[in-house]
């Protein structure tokens, strides 16, 4: 894999702390702290940038924004956020092939975490 090969979300935050604790629980740190923006990463090909907009969105439920991150150990990252997993029973294999589960974000964007079952 190349470095300067990839690519990065950009995530709007309303509260930097609350997501900055959020995506950490996941297995990413911050690398890179610039007030108002963060960058994260895991070291093995996640990245994440973090903006503070206040106020964004205004209603946590019209938030349309979603991420999907591929690992491969989708249970352990589970363990981490188990508070948070939307749909009960869930990792789960779905009918499209993913052993996933979703959690949202302090901001309600959708974030599914699984891996591809072959």
């Amino acid at each position: 894999m190349s470095d300067t090969h990839r690519i990065a979300a950009i995530v709007p935050a309303r509260d930097l702390a609350a997501s900055t604790d959020f995506y950490e629980r996941l297995g990413l740190t911050v690398t890179a702290d610039y007030g108002d923006y963060r960058i994260l990463s895991d070291g093995r090909g996640w990245h994440l940038h973090l903006r503070l907009v206040p106020g964004w969105p205004a209603r946590i439920e019209d938030n349309a924004l979603g991420l999907y991150l591929y690992v491969e150990d989708v249970d352990a990252v589970a363990e981490r956020v188990r508070d948070r997993i939307i749909e009960p029973g869930d990792p789960s294999l779905k009918p499209w092939g993913c052993y996933e589960f979703s959690v949202s974000d302090p901001n309600g964007a959708l974030i599914r975490i699984g891996r591809i079952e072959t």
